[in-house]
């Protein structure tokens, strides 16, 4: 069979022009390879990812701690609101569960307690609200430059980190004035943190991609995470409402691994005198470590496989 494919004509104001030559689509392949030309936003491999990413560790360290100057600018108090936002929402939470609902009893130092978990709780969602946001909101970004996807979300989370170490002032003036004063097992809160900070940028990289193809995950998110917040003993002690027969044993187990309130009862236990080794479940540590590898490894390895996809559409 002969091809339809044909030599195109010199052009008629070049007489004697050489023809432009035509390839085949398996040799304009090999032709760009051998000029080492490659697809622009193809995906690179994963450890070609990391090196990228690694080598733009200065920019999300800066984008991190620009998100976090400007995030506050336009109120009259700032960067105050940081500390105000989590105090305001404990002291809610303190007269509708803690008096109302008299979640406080049989809880010992309820308001440590409490403003523990708002500050820590808060930090979790917050890196999530905000990976809702990282490719959807940043589209001109996404579209003018090239550079890994993934800086956008680690940038947000950091960012998270950055506005809870400013607020654990705050927090630390409260424990000590509820009598809870600084001791050595303080620093067992590294390690939860660290934990959950990498927990916070999986989950913030699986709902960047989702996002990213599904906008209404973003008006979704407030619903799942309103859940989420009260199935993990923010306001009220999990460990003294399943005691007993009130629950199966399935949902109790469902909710003692909650990642959340793994993350939220770690750090009461190394911050609280009266939140001891009794109020945690089996293995937290192993659990809070697992968690943190499924998915941090797992949300990254999520977001990286559809990197040539960002901003398209």
């Amino acid at each position: 069979m002969v091809s339809q494919t044909a030599t195109p004509p010199a052009p008629a104001d070049t007489p004697g022009a050489a023809p432009f030559p035509v390839y085949a689509p398996g040799e304009l392949a090999a032709l760009a390879a051998r000029h080492g030309l490659t697809m622009s936003g193809a995906r690179p491999s994963l450890a070609a990812y990391v090196r990228q990413l690694w080598g733009r560790r200065h920019f999300i360290t800066a984008f991190a701690t620009a998100k976090l100057t400007a995030q506050y600018s336009q109120a009259k108090l700032g960067q105050i609101w940081q500390i105000m936002t989590p105090l305001l929402n404990a002291t809610v939470y303190y007269f509708i569960f803690g008096v109302l609902m008299n979640t406080k009893r049989n809880v010992e130092d309820f308001v440590p307690f409490l403003v523990t978990g708002v500050f820590i709780w808060t930090f979790t969602s917050s890196s999530i609200t905000a990976g809702t946001r990282a490719i959807s909101g940043n589209l001109g970004l996404v579209r003018a430059l090239h550079f890994p996807r993934a800086s956008l979300p680690i940038a947000l989370a950091l960012q998270q980190l950055q506005q809870l170490l400013f607020s654990l002032g705050a927090l630390v003036l409260i424990l000590v004035g509820f009598g809870q004063f600084p001791k050595p097992s303080w620093l067992l809160a590294v390690p939860a943190l660290l934990l959950q900070a990498v927990f916070n940028t999986g989950v913030s990289m699986v709902v960047a991609r989702l996002a990213a193809r599904t906008p209404d995950i973003a008006q979704l998110m407030p619903f799942i995470l309103r859940t989420w917040m009260y199935a993990s003993g923010v306001m009220w002690s999990v460990d003294t409402m399943l005691k007993g027969d009130r629950v199966p044993h399935f949902v109790m187990v469902m909710l003692e691994c909650n990642p959340a309130a793994v993350f939220i009862d770690l750090t009461r236990f190394a911050l609280i005198d009266s939140f001891g080794a009794s109020h945690l479940p089996p293995h937290v540590w192993a659990i809070a470590a697992g968690w943190a590898l499924v998915c941090g490894v797992g949300g990254f390895v999520y977001f990286w496989q559809a990197e040539e996809r960002y901003g398209r559409g």
